[in-house]
């Protein structure tokens, strides 16, 4: 009777003791454990290296997959939260609650550090007394190094260790311990993504594509602020720069609001382009500029260069092809109240440098005497084609070359799978301009988008050789002057 009412008074509490310092208490264990199965949440201290416990419930404290969700989900496609509940054995301390906080700070690398997991616990048996978790990985043969033996015995604590049965549930593990739980052995588990304001965007691989939906609700479950998770479907169209996606997780709302180098933006990423690891080459790009100096920016986008370069009370003249992008660019410039000075077009970019830019440079350079302020700086953000725009710049302008110093400065964007991409681009840069670059350029690599595949920067002054056509020598003979007309008609033509 006694036997039977002590196990039902544990199984009640449903948590831990200490046990007694009296010599039977094992063979009472031992009995009790015959007769009571396991018994969640039962401790024992741990003396001279040695405890009583049910073999079947010792989970080894060097098995690196003790954090591991229980492998019955394995190839699960639809998420169920309760199936990832599993029991582990750690370590716990006994400290006087007074001074939990103390204890906590001194042994801060040994506690046990899981999401959504509490890290004290309270003693049913002594409601002055609470129980420290440690980490198994960090508390070996559950017992206690010496330099933390001695910070308790500074803190008049006992350094004996107990064994805690520690029910771990869905809550309690990482994005990437779910996923690597569910998907088949010895694949690739993808865990990271680009957050777009309250969208998380992922480029899942065909493997995982059977788990997508489960993919997507575990990364808006584990990050909060996400509240649409998609995925990649198409390669980004070379015209727009937007693709194609699919709602993995959370509201179909596409339409967001995002925060770079403390600028606003408000865009819908489902109709245009919007990269976040871009945000430090906006930044690096941005400050060159100066108060006074004009931007031309080709394919703006929804502004991350334009806006910033206003804001640093630059002259900006903005362009892009997709209208959802104009749109938005007009939005944004407004947003920032700095749509006065922003010139917004919706052009192919070859048009826009063949008309509004050509016309301001037209206009402007010449006027340039001595030491101008005022630089000139055309951004070209279209890796996937951008290199072949630069030939619109041969014989751009007509007239005397203006001072070097006051040539405009081009930042083209490329990509390369070349296994020198600096040289890979200058070379393909020279070929469209028609002239050597050698010791007139310079190269910033910006990402690795892929492997094997590099966005570079490739910044340059151009040639006033290139820039300038000079006009023809004698206009006073109208034949002369016919004939050179006529010649660069022609030349435009086939350039185009």
């Amino acid at each position: 009777l006694w036997r039977l009412g002590y196990c039902a008074r544990l199984l009640k509490t449903n948590h831990f003791r200490t046990a007694a310092s009296n010599t039977s208490f094992p063979a009472v264990w031992m009995l009790l454990a015959q007769h009571s199965g396991r018994i969640p949440g039962l401790f024992v201290v741990v003396k001279k290296n040695t405890f009583f416990t049910m073999p079947e419930t010792v989970e080894d404290k060097t098995n690196p997959e003790l954090y591991l969700p229980h492998p019955g989900v394995r190839g699960m496609t639809l998420l169920d939260r309760e199936a990832f509940k599993r029991t582990v054995v750690v370590p716990a301390l006994k400290v006087k609650k007074e001074i939990v906080h103390n204890v906590l700070k001194s042994l801060k690398q040994s506690v046990l550090q899981r999401p959504g997991l509490k890290r004290v616990v309270e003693d049913p048996e002594d409601e002055d007394s609470r129980f420290v978790i440690l980490d198994p990985h960090k508390v070996p043969e559950f017992s206690l190094g010496e330099s933390e033996q001695q910070v308790l015995k500074e803190l008049n604590v006992h350094p004996e260790v107990s064994r805690y049965h520690l029910e771990l549930s869905y809550e309690n593990f990482k994005s990437e311990e779910i996923l690597r739980a569910v998907l088949p052995e010895g694949q690739e588990v993808t865990s990271g993504f680009s957050r777009v304001g309250h969208i998380a965007h992922l480029n899942l691989r065909d493997h995982q594509l059977p788990y997508r939906h489960l993919i997507g609700q575990v990364i808006m479950d584990k990050n909060p602020g996400i509240t649409c998770v998609v995925n990649k479907t198409s390669i980004i169209d070379s015209t727009y720069r937007n693709f194609e996606m699919e709602v993995l997780a959370g509201e179909n709302n596409l339409v967001t609001k995002v925060k770079e180098n403390n600028i606003s933006y408000e865009l819908d990423f489902s109709k245009v382009y919007w990269n976040p690891r871009l945000s430090t080459e906006h930044g690096r790009v941005v400050e060159l500029l100066k108060a006074g100096d004009v931007l031309f920016d080709v394919f703006a986008g929804v502004g991350p260069f334009a806006i910033p370069a206003a804001k640093r009370k630059c002259r900006v003249f903005a362009n892009d092809l997709n209208p959802e992008s104009y749109s938005w660019l007009l939005h944004n410039c407004k947003l920032n109240k700095v749509d006065s000075k922003v010139k917004v077009f919706n052009m192919d970019g070859r048009d826009f440098l063949r008309g509004p830019v050509r016309e301001e440079l037209s206009k402007e350079l010449p006027l340039l005497k001595g030491e101008h302020k005022t630089a000139f700086h055309i951004v070209m953000n279209l890796p996937a084609l951008a290199v072949e725009f630069l030939d619109v710049f041969r014989h751009l302008l007509v007239g005397e070359p203006c001072s070097p110093a006051a040539l405009p400065t081009v930042h083209c964007y490329g990509f390369s799978k070349h296994s020198n991409p600096a040289r890979d681009i200058q070379e393909r840069a020279e070929a469209a301009l028609g002239t050597s670059l050698a010791g007139r350029c310079s190269t910033f690599p910006v990402r690795n988008v892929a492997p094997n595949k590099e966005m570079l920067c490739l910044s340059f002054q151009i040639p006033a050789d290139v820039l300038y056509k000079r006009p023809c020598p004698d206009e006073a003979k109208p034949a002369s002057k016919r004939l050179c007309t006529s010649q660069d008609s022609l030349e435009e033509k086939v350039l185009s």
